[in-house]
């Protein structure tokens, strides 16, 4: 049996961290790959993300800490309303030569929350309440806050604001459906399933 997949996971916070280490799980084992997962977080926000990431990029070139290059570097960071791939573009200038081959880029569109709301069908038949989403709108916290409120009115004390359901939703999510309500996360899913097999 081949040696498992390092993946280092870059990410803006929590939410995006507990969402990702369960779809990489779920992509993985889709694909018959074995994958250990390291989670490098930033918090404070987009700017603050970014320039942490080019610390973590020039820490692990250095080999500062032991810090080893990963067989596939993820980094998270949302939208925050810009355009995709506007967004898309500020994160790629940032990803050093020596990791661009095996970069994927997680940029939900606008916001994180959007994509544990992907699936809203799977998402009511696990909880027992389906999310009314509507048209996708850029307000902050407007996901945030529909995913709270789905938790509260299903009768679950949403203490992390639902990403404590993280895996039991990306678990259940039908991948197809959630590709068709979200581009952005379907880019995501996509670029991970190529990169595996590209492994």
């Amino acid at each position: 049996m081949s040696s498992p997949i390092s993946i280092d996971l870059f990410v803006e916070d929590r939410a995006h961290e507990e969402f990702l280490l369960a779809m990489l799980d779920r992509l993985a084992c889709e694909e018959q790959k074995g994958v250990i997962v390291r989670a490098r977080s930033a918090r404070g926000g987009h700017g603050r993300a970014l320039s942490e990431f080019s610390l973590y990029q020039e820490s692990v070139l250095k080999g500062f800490a032991g810090m080893t290059i990963p067989d596939i570097l993820v980094i998270a960071i949302d939208a925050n309303c810009k355009p995709f791939n506007t967004a898309r573009n500020e994160i790629k200038t940032k990803v050093n030569l020596k990791f661009k081959e095996r970069t994927i880029l997680a940029c939900p569109d606008p916001h994180i929350e959007r994509w544990y709301l992907a699936d809203p069908d799977s998402l009511g038949e696990i909880i027992g309440v389906r999310p009314k989403t509507g048209r996708k709108k850029c307000a902050r916290d407007y996901y945030k806050t529909i995913l709270s409120k789905t938790l509260i009115d299903a009768g679950y004390p949403p203490t992390l604001g639902g990403i404590e359901f993280a895996r039991e939703i990306v678990q259940a999510m039908d991948l197809y459906r959630a590709k068709k309500t979200d581009r952005s996360l379907k880019h995501f899913i996509d670029d991970a399933i190529a990169m595996f097999r590209s492994i």
